[in-house]
């Protein structure tokens, strides 16, 4: 089990990761939609995932998104690199009702984010501009390069999910064990 900590002014975070998990998830950052898509991810990434938050709500969630964005990309780097024997490419569509979200990421050890969902305003109580701030922070801690592209769909939460359970899903298929892939790369190091 992998634990990282990090405490700023504006938050206090405590994660803890088994990469190779069941999918279990025990979650509470004070944001409710946000616990819900965090334990979406969990559960199909196959990735055991606690999250415990205290942050400055507040004044809003901002930095309680980003922050855990920034803390589950540094657990998820320490249980992933150096980067050896796995597939180290992933990708999924996932749908949820009319929405549908591809994701497609590369175990790189380079950040780069590609993020096209084109959807604004609110779920809620939570502001959805929140959801690229996670997944930049996500990329860019772990790191890794990340695609995410809006292919249809008209209700926010959907899209949402199923972006988190897309991410989900290629980030499962990423780290599949190939014992035959040794380091997965021309240059020899990732």
């Amino acid at each position: 089990m992998i634990e990282v900590t990090r405490e700023t002014k504006e938050t206090q975070i405590t994660v803890k990761l088994n990469l190779y998990g069941k999918g279990k998830a025990k979650i509470d950052t004070g944001v409710g939609f946000f616990d819900h898509m965090l334990e979406a991810f969990a559960k199909h990434a196959h990735l055991d995932l606690e999250v415990q938050c205290t942050g400055d709500t507040h004044i809003d969630d901002h930095h309680t998104v980003e922050d855990v964005g920034i803390v589950i990309g540094q657990a998820l780097r320490k249980a992933i690199y150096p980067v050896q024997s796995i597939e180290r490419f992933g990708n999924a569509t996932v749908v949820m009702d009319e929405a549908s979200v591809t994701c497609d990421i590369d175990l790189s050890n380079r950040a780069f984010l590609v993020y096209e969902l084109p959807i604004g305003g609110k779920v809620g109580t939570f502001d959805v501009e929140l959801v690229e701030e996670f997944f930049r922070a996500f990329a860019f801690n772990l790191p890794l390069t990340l695609h995410l592209i809006y292919n249809r769909g008209k209700n926010k939460h959907h899209i949402i999910e199923a972006s988190f359970k897309a991410l989900a899903v290629a980030l499962r298929r990423a780290v599949a064990v190939n014992e035959n892939a040794g380091i997965p790369s021309t240059k020899g190091v990732l």
